[in-house]
């Protein structure tokens, strides 16, 4: 695999942190100026927030950030330090929040861990591993989560019009069988057959009107067959710390809403699964958005899936979210770029005895 530096560097490019606001602040005005409960009552609701759940919340938003960097240095065998992990984490959050959740940012965090020592096929195999792992979470725990909800899982119809909550629903269901099939493909091809993979995408992409992408389907083959070789052998020592602190990650992503919402009013044990479930089914209806980090698309679905829990409070708590949830990454993603280029670029490589800034 060959990696498009200045594709990447147009990627992770701080500037680019203007377009996802710009998005999410013109749909925060049409929520403001469209919906007749914001007023000045409902925004300074912000201020009758319970703070011991607002610390909660922040809390269980640095516990997430903390299995992510854990989880890649159990990815990475360790070679990576907590420092150069947390750099990795920031960097790859950034990606993600720059461009469409669609897209992803693999070829970004590919390029980070490459150019942090990792050896190129590995760095592959690591970002493969962590990509269907996210994948299978929602893959296998959404009917597990869907089953505890009890059906409550998409908005009243009194809330939503019928076809929208019928469209949702049409839009999660083609979303979930998309994720499942990819997840399952991809799993089958890292560990059982990545071969026969490959031999199939060939095939596939030697039809006339696929033909001109035939050589980056050859290559992509290639780069499962590498990551496969890497991932092979592996005991369950190696796969079971990394499988748990995906759960917990995104557990703990999910939670950081329920505190949220718990600041302004109480919720009983059945709404806090509900609240949990929603957000799984309103998560995977973002990754198809195409705009960067869902920005837009987020704070509108947030309003349909959870005005019924919070009432006044649903613009303030959206903005709240976001501003915890999302925006920190861009802040901090501009901060660090420009210090980890000149590490990894800019500055000689340290002896071993050296240790990391």
């Amino acid at each position: 695999m060959k990696l498009d530096n200045k594709k990447i560097f147009k990627t992770l490019n701080p500037n680019k942190v203007w377009v996802p606001i710009l998005i999410g602040l013109g749909i925060v005005f049409a929520m403001f100026y469209f919906d007749p409960n914001v007023n000045t009552k409902t925004l300074k609701g912000v201020f009758d927030a319970s703070l011991p759940y607002i610390f909660l919340a922040i809390l269980v938003i640095i516990f997430r950030d903390a299995g992510y960097v854990y989880r890649i240095r159990e990815i990475t065998q360790r070679e990576l330090t907590w420092t150069r992990a947390i750099y990795v984490i920031i960097l790859w959050e950034f990606a993600s929040a720059v461009t469409p959740s669609v897209v992803g940012g693999t070829a970004v965090a590919i390029f980070i861990l490459n150019k942090e020592g990792i050896k190129l096929g590995r760095a592959i195999s690591f970002v493969m591993v962590t990509a269907i792992l996210d994948n299978l979470f929602f893959v296998i725990g959404a009917p597990i989560i869907l089953f505890f909800a009890k059906g409550n899982i998409f908005p009243d119809s009194k809330i939503l019009e019928n076809q929208l909550e019928n469209s949702l629903q049409a839009i999660f269901w083609i979303s979930y069988g998309l994720y499942a099939t990819y997840s399952l493909i991809m799993a089958a091809a890292l560990f059982y057959r990545p071969r026969v993979f490959k031999w199939v995408l060939i095939k596939i992409f030697s039809i006339k009107w696929l033909r001109k992408w035939k050589h980056d389907a050859q290559e992509y083959g290639n780069q499962i067959i590498e990551a496969s070789k890497e991932l092979s052998g592996k005991k369950w020592s190696y796969w079971i710390p990394i499988i748990l602190a995906t759960i917990f990650i995104w557990s703990s992503r999910y939670l950081m809403l329920n505190a949220l919402i718990s600041a302004y009013v109480p919720l009983s044990l059945d709404n806090h699964v509900i609240v949990f479930a929603r957000q799984v089914i309103m998560w995977i209806v973002m990754m198809i958005s195409p705009t960067p980090g869902s920005s837009g698309t987020a704070e509108f679905f947030f309003g349909q899936f959870f005005t019924q829990f919070l009432d006044g409070y649903t613009f303030v708590t959206s903005i709240l979210w976001r501003l915890l949830s999302y925006y920190p990454y861009l802040i901090l993603g501009a901060i660090f770029l420009p210090r980890w280029i000149r590490q990894v670029f800019f500055k000689k490589k340290k002896t071993p005895n050296q240790s990391d800034d």
